[in-house]
């Protein structure tokens, strides 16, 4: 129920985000008609033909990418009917004559006197619309539709997505009923009912236009990164509760501190109770150690570091969970890495022994793959830190990055609770270097972007994405936040693979750090590649996994820092070009 709150909450937000501003024409194309019948059935159609495409986009394959290009074609088709109807209703039966009729009926948008708004019409305005419509993916969205690629199709996925549509519903209906007041006040003040409806099938031929033009997803991306997440990321963590065996459910706090204990009784944190550990059977193999069991870990101090190792944030994290296995393994600490994949290649266990070796973690890690231990803790985070103390309950948890001083406290606590040795001591500092070292957030001003189709956005090349087919690319000066491919490249789900030699992808981006996911081809060879920043060599601008003339090599499968801005950060075109075939592209991120 918490979930479905909050997913609804999310959804409610979205109004206040520039990601909405691409269906507001065909909302407001409905004020001053009955709500019963005319506002209400598009909402509805909205929500419910959202909720079903994004379902479908979070578990389907190459069918269901294809089936929405489809529906959106459609969609827009009949939107520009609409609009061009509510322009002129002389050249909209001229131009859709034999149709105008049934347009007319089904669509109530002719404007002819007398018209009555159906139902009908308003439903199939709704389902147009949902086809349409692409929220921005805040935290909350982005924890639906995580869930919905880790569990696969379930009503649970279908029922968070339709709560969140409903919630985007309902601020629009708050928005056109005070809009539809405005627009009634006019009507009556200036007698321009002629102009204002024209103005809107304007308004609906003018979102149409940048729906198709791609823009809902370029332009508006720059707007929308990060519009709502604050928002978002205070209501999860003000509505985050979790099971706690019989115990009133509570939250750790992140402002924690340590005081002192007092000497005529044993020490005991202030840290609450968030229930009991479930259990860590489900690792399909163990590194760096024989397979854990909670009773094997009782009265230890035990922290959970849920990662996967081509995530920028878990990178990020590493140094201080290693340094923290390091200083405490003596007094009672055991860390223990579970490594969720979120790509197909992070199921690989030779994959993730490279990764281990390469970021020299020495603690044991366990391996994830069926997600059975992620789902026991009803984790929803890369990376997420869950603290156990001595008698098996969960005493803090926190996700994502920061907060590592917060973080090392609580485990001094309840080592100190657990009888430890109790001697104040700093706290680390790591020297972290490369992709491992704290993103610059002042500058941060791109977002994560994926590259396979299910989770495409800003795509900017001059041909649409097809999916799991081969076909000729190019792109020409992408706008802020915006991609596009060059060459012969086949798309799929999560990645997308160069077919000849001499293709690449270009972002303009505007971030100190650029790190894009690569790996070689099914035959495992090298691919050698070379980066460009404003069509020049990098210089001293260049990452640690390339030289200062842009070249490199894709050897693994992993994150590649290819771009560190050494001095004043700017907006940069990043460009890759691929000197050999066969490499995988896969995501984007940035510090």
């Amino acid at each position: 129920m918490t979930l479905l709150v909050i997913a609804y909450l999310g959804g409610a937000l979205t109004i206040v985000s520039p990601c909405i501003l691409p269906i507001l024409p065909f909302v407001f194309a409905r004020a001053g008609q009955p709500f019963l019948r005319g506002t209400l059935p598009m909402l509805i159609g909205m929500a419910a033909t959202f909720a079903l495409v994004a379902t479908l986009a979070a578990v389907g394959g190459s069918w269901a990418i294809n089936a929405n290009e489809y529906g959106r074609l459609a969609a827009l088709f009949l939107l520009v009917i609409f609009g061009i109807s509510l322009i002129s209703p002389r050249v909209a039966s001229f131009i859709t004559q034999p149709l105008v009729d049934f347009g007319n009926r089904l669509l109530n948008a002719s404007g002819r006197t007398g018209a009555a708004p159906t139902a009908a019409g308003a439903l199939v305005l709704g389902v147009a619309t949902g086809l349409l419509w692409a929220p921005c993916a805040g935290p909350i969205l982005g924890l639906v539709l995580t869930g919905a690629a880790l569990q696969g199709a379930n009503l649970q996925t279908t029922l968070l997505l339709l709560a969140y549509a409903a919630g985007a519903a309902t601020s629009l209906a708050v928005a056109l009923c005070v809009g539809g007041k405005v627009l009634a006040g006019m009507k009556k003040s200036l007698g321009v009912s002629e102009r204002i409806r024209q103005g809107l099938g304007g308004a609906v031929l003018a979102g149409v236009a940048v729906i198709a033009l791609g823009l809902d997803t370029g332009l508006l991306s720059q707007l929308s990164y990060a519009s709502t997440a604050s928002l978002e990321q205070a209501v999860l963590d003000r509505l985050n509760v979790r099971p706690s065996d019989g115990l009133a459910p509570e939250v750790a706090s992140n402002d924690k501190t340590i005081g002192l204990a007092d000497a005529t009784r044993p020490f005991h944190s202030d840290l609450p109770i968030e229930g009991r550990a479930p259990s860590l059977d489900g690792a399909v193999a163990w590194l760096n150690s024989p397979p854990l069991t909670s009773e094997q870990l009782r009265g230890k101090v035990v922290l959970v570091d849920f990662w996967t190792y081509s995530c920028i944030n878990c990178i990020r994290t590493t140094p201080y969970v290693r340094a923290w296995a390091e200083k405490y393994r003596d007094r009672g600490l055991v860390v223990i890495g579970v490594h969720a994949p979120e790509f197909a290649f992070e199921k690989k266990i030779e994959n993730v022994k490279r990764a281990v070796g390469d970021f020299k973690i020495g603690y044991p890690v366990a391996i994830d793959n069926d997600y059975r231990i992620w789902r026991a803790f009803d984790n929803s985070y890369w990376p997420a830190h869950y603290l156990i103390d001595a008698r098996g309950h969960i005493r803090y948890h926190h996700f994502g990055e920061g907060k590592y001083g917060q973080t090392e406290q609580a485990i001094q606590d309840l080592l100190h609770e657990a009888g430890g040795d109790t001697a104040a001591s700093a706290l680390v500092t790591p020297d972290a270097k490369g992709a491992e070292a704290a993103p610059d957030l002042k500058h941060l001003g791109s977002g994560e972007t994926y590259i396979g189709y299910r989770q495409a956005t800003s795509f900017a090349s001059s041909k649409s994405m097809r999916a799991d087919a081969p076909r000729d690319y190019s792109v020409r000066q992408p706008g802020l936040n915006q991609w596009g491919l060059s060459g012969n490249w086949t798309v799929g789900a999560e990645e997308a693979v160069l077919n000849q030699a001499g293709g690449g992808i270009a972002y303009r981006f505007s971030a100190r750090d650029l790190h894009l996911v690569l790996g070689p081809g099914a035959d495992g060879k090298p691919v050698r590649f070379q980066v460009l920043l404003d069509g020049r060599m990098p210089g001293a601008d260049h990452g640690s996994d390339i030289d200062a003339d842009g070249n490199g090599t894709v050897t693994s499968t992993r994150l590649y820092q290819l771009v560190r801005q050494s001095s004043t950060v700017e907006t940069h075109e990043f460009e890759i070009r691929f000197l050999d075939p066969g490499v995988r592209a896969y995501a984007f991120t940035f510090g």
